[in-house]
């Protein structure tokens, strides 16, 4: 690692940053709306996105700054078991193409904003809304954190901020001014914003996957000496494998599986869906978006190309950064970085939007104030994406990192519990509404307190995502065995309450609304400016 400065990356860096940052005001701009002041506009992009947009959007949305570092970075210290993120975003596409038109339909049909205005209108219960809410809130929250350390890691590696010994403001002040920028012109734009700006970070990050694994294998010899180098490294720590072996093979699957069925239970990863203008956008991108899962593939080899090099860290977060900063010239380190950089600005952005659309639409105006106005809403939206990504940068900066990837891996399990109530809703409404509540809370709580009885070597609680399954002696994924408790709950408890007459909530949607376009009468997005963000 550099003892000083690498001033050549460094102002390669710097002028991609400033470029988005540009981009980032202009977006305000850009398919400038007729009326600017509803969540549809602010918050959604006037649900006016085409295929490509949408796709650039969406990728990057879920492929982040931290899924760069982090996915290489598994390899890197436990080998092939870290490419178990490969599977799940293949897993994932065929997933939502069952539910994610339905899903378009009836939110442009009424106006839902967020999953938890489907939820309200779909079961009628204001509680279970508020749960689901409070549940993305949650688990959002260290999202946006973990792309801050994303940024950091790079800050760090480029030499930028000083040694440990700095004072902390000077240290931090990087992370600081970008921080700044992010609030500032995603209160300006909304999610226009990282909707341009996708296209420059998934541009530099195709660019840079494309050239490391041709360039570097070369520096080092080929495939084949990095395969070897890998193995001998495992080998001598007893430490994991450049395949997954036998013992491992269930926690593998279950967090596959688990985690393919949380993706887009994430409310950045819905909101990025709701912005695009057509059911047929969404079909579209279901079938192109496994692109990424290539490039996904590409950058998990990265890890052994880091082991191959030599590479030395003690965060394993910044082992794919020292490659790059040891591997690439200078100026193409910076390009690097700046993808990098850029890739956790635009995920930020959308998380921070849709954080606070559900604090917005699911708890200000559904239990502070009822009669809340669109300008309204979107004033208070604005505000709490700016107190959404202060308490995320509090995060970074106040708490040890390994901190900010626990508490999101416990967003995880967290938002997969989710799933019962808002795709269960999306296609039968034979569960009830408390049933759903009695499955969330049970599969919060067990999920919660299984992940905290984790230890690892280098803490006591909250040390990892998986423990033994139940009734099964295997160790697989905590998350998952939430889920089929969620479920088991749900069901029971919806034969008794059914029983027992108890008051269900009263539907406000139609069959017809869940594959209508956006031509169709009556749709949400067709409504006057004037009326599009207000409720339904």
């Amino acid at each position: 690692m550099n003892d000083g400065v690498n001033g050549v990356a460094l102002g390669v860096f710097i002028f991609f940053f400033v470029l988005v940052t540009a981009m980032g005001f202009l977006a305000a701009r850009w398919r400038r709306a007729a009326n600017e002041h509803s969540l549809d506009e602010w918050g959604l992009g006037g649900r006016s996105f085409g295929t490509w947009v949408t796709w650039f959007l969406l990728g990057g949305d879920l492929y982040t700054a931290y899924t760069f570092v982090a996915v290489p970075a598994a390899i890197y210290a436990a080998g092939a078991s870290g490419f178990f993120a490969v599977p799940y975003t293949i897993l994932v596409y065929p997933l939502i193409f069952t539910f994610l038109p339905r899903l378009w339909s009836v939110s442009h049909k009424h106006g839902y904003v967020t999953t938890s205005d489907f939820v309200r209108g779909r079961f009628g219960s204001k509680g279970l809304s508020l749960a689901v809410a409070v549940t993305g809130i949650l688990a959002t929250m260290p999202y946006i954190a973990l792309q801050l350390v994303g940024i950091q890691a790079v800050l760090d590696v480029m030499g930028v901020g000083g040694g440990e010994d700095t004072n902390w403001f000077i240290k931090d002040l990087p992370l600081l001014i970008a921080f700044g920028v992010l609030a500032a012109y995603t209160y300006s734009s909304g999610l226009r914003a990282p909707a341009l700006i996708a296209f420059v970070k998934d541009t530099l990050i195709y660019i840079v996957i494309a050239v490391a694994i041709i360039y570097i294998p070369i520096k080092l010899g080929g495939f084949d000496d990095i395969f070897a180098s890998a193995s001998d490294k495992f080998t001598e720590t007893g430490v994991g494998g450049v395949v997954p072996n036998a013992s491992g093979q269930w926690t593998y699957a279950t967090l596959a599986l688990g985690s393919a069925l949380a993706l887009f239970m994430y409310p950045h990863s819905i909101t990025a869906t709701l912005s695009s203008r057509s059911r047929e956008v969404i079909r579209r991108n279901t079938t192109i978006l496994p692109l990424y899962s290539l490039m996904l593939g590409l950058l998990a080899l990265l890890g052994f190309m880091a082991i191959a090099a030599g590479v030395k860290v003690q965060n394993g977060q910044l082992a794919i950064p020292q490659l790059f900063e040891d591997m690439f010239p200078d100026w193409f380190a910076g390009v690097a970085f700046a993808a990098i950089g850029i890739g956790a600005l635009v995920p930020a952005a959308i998380m921070s939007i849709a954080a606070a659309n559900l604090f917005t639409r699911n708890i200000y105006k559904d239990f502070i104030k009822p009669d809340a106005t669109p300008q309204q809403e979107t004033k208070v939206s604005k505000l709490v994406s700016l107190l959404v990504k202060v308490g995320a940068l509090i995060f970074v900066l106040g708490m040890d990192k390994t901190v900010a990837i626990n508490f999101q891996l416990l967003g995880g399990i967290w938002i997969l519990q989710t799933f019962p109530a808002l795709v269960g809703g999306l296609f039968t409404r034979w569960f009830h509404r408390w049933a759903l509540l009695g499955g969330w809370a049970v599969g919060m709580v067990y999920g919660t307190v299984a992940a905290y009885g984790v230890a690892s070597p280098t803490q006591k609680h909250f040390g990892g995502s998986s423990d033994e399954i139940p009734g099964i002696g295997e160790i697989g994924y905590i998350g998952l065995t939430a889920f089929v408790l969620n479920i088991l709950v749900t069901v029971v408890l919806t034969f008794v309450l059914r029983a027992v007459k108890a008051p269900d909530g009263v539907d406000e949607t139609k069959p017809g609304d869940y594959t209508a376009d956006a031509g169709d009468p009556g749709v949400q997005v067709e409504l006057p400016p004037a009326t599009a963000g207000s409720s339904h």
